[in-house]
């Protein structure tokens, strides 16, 4: 009498292996599309990043080269004021002489003031342009800041779905897909700011 039911337990278990290995194939697909994605993003972030600092580099040097043309003015606007100042001195020394101021000296006195009231509007202009594009650079590396934490999200989702793809953890995938999510958030925000 037979012991019991032969079942062909060989066959069972190459069909669970076979079933597992299709479950399994289909996550890691998952994964590798998932983590490619997020490669992607990571580069085009990486590249936003590089691109602002630079441009907020040259703005940056432009601003500090109109700072020196500003100072330049200013300085010239300083000299201006003292030679009115001493054609002014010289016009006192006459009239304490008792003596009528010659015309020669009184048309410098009124060239340096008209001279200097021309270099202040110029020095301040410089400022003004010197101004802006250095808040324009701030605003740059602002932005920056926001591709660059992008930058670092996406490596760290990246570097999740390489040990999902490994463990084959559910759970690490959920962290690798919220990181993505939120590199992919701030990047917007950095792009849209």
């Amino acid at each position: 009498m037979p012991e019991g039911p032969e079942v062909a337990l060989d066959s069972i278990q190459e069909r669970v292996n076979e079933e597992v290995e299709r479950e399994t194939s289909g996550f890691i697909r998952v994964i590798a599309l998932t983590t490619a994605l997020l490669a992607a993003l990571a580069a085009i972030s990486s590249l936003q990043a590089g691109a602002t600092v630079n441009e907020a580099l040259v703005l940056k040097t432009e601003s500090a080269q109109l700072q020196s043309q500003a100072s330049d003015q200013w300085a010239y606007y300083q000299a201006k004021g003292i030679k009115e100042a001493v054609a002014r001195a010289s016009a006192t020394s006459w009239m304490a002489a008792g003596k009528a101021v010659p015309t020669a000296l009184t048309a410098s006195v009124a060239k340096y003031v008209a001279q200097q009231a021309e270099i202040f509007i110029a020095a301040q202009k410089l400022e003004k342009q010197r101004d802006a594009k250095s808040a324009e650079a701030d605003h740059l590396l602002h932005q920056h800041h926001g591709f660059a934490d992008a930058v670092a999200l996406f490596q760290v989702a990246i570097a999740l779905g390489a040990i999902t793809a490994l463990t084959r953890s559910r759970p690490v995938f959920v962290g690798s897909i919220a990181l993505g999510v939120a590199g992919a958030a701030i990047f917007a925000w950095a792009y849209v700011a």
